[in-house]
Formats: structure tokens, sequence, C-alpha cells
């Protein structure tokens, strides 16, 4: 399984439901606050050309938003 990031923010919404979707799927990853991680604000944004959350790093390829279909499909899981 290549190793996961979650680039997120407290208060975002969607960045809450993408994180219990991978934990109910059983994904491990690395959660990362971007508002207290601007090193790693700077990559996603740079990686991405978004500044916008949740980003999720699946083995150096990003995706932007929750994208279940293409998560699913990235990570091999069943839905």
């Amino acid at each position: 399984m290549p190793k996961v990031r979650l680039f997120s923010t407290p208060i975002c919404p969607y960045c809450m439901t993408l994180k219990r979707f991978l934990t109910e799927k059983g994904i491990e990853f690395e959660a990362i606050d971007v508002t207290q991680d601007i090193k790693a604000q700077d990559e996603m944004i740079e990686k991405t050309k978004q500044s916008t959350v949740p980003v999720l790093d699946i083995g150096g390829e990003f995706i932007v938003g929750f994208d279940r279909e293409l998560i699913i499909k990235k990570l091999n899981i069943k839905d």
C-alpha cells in the first residue's frame, strides 16, 4: 500500500468526512494540518496549484477534494 498523507484544516467539513472515510476503510494515513505546518502547506500548493483542502497524497499522486470514486480506485479498496 502506498504512503497516504491527508492535507487538511481542523475546520474543514470535507476533511473530517475524508478522515472518517479513510479510518472506516482501515487506511493508515498521516494527517497534516496545513494551518500549523507551513512547509506542508507550501508543498501542497506547489504540487496541486491549489490552496483548498482536503488534498490526499497517495504515493506521490495528489487528489484535490474528496473524490470518493478516484480514491477508492487509487487505493484499490471496496466501497
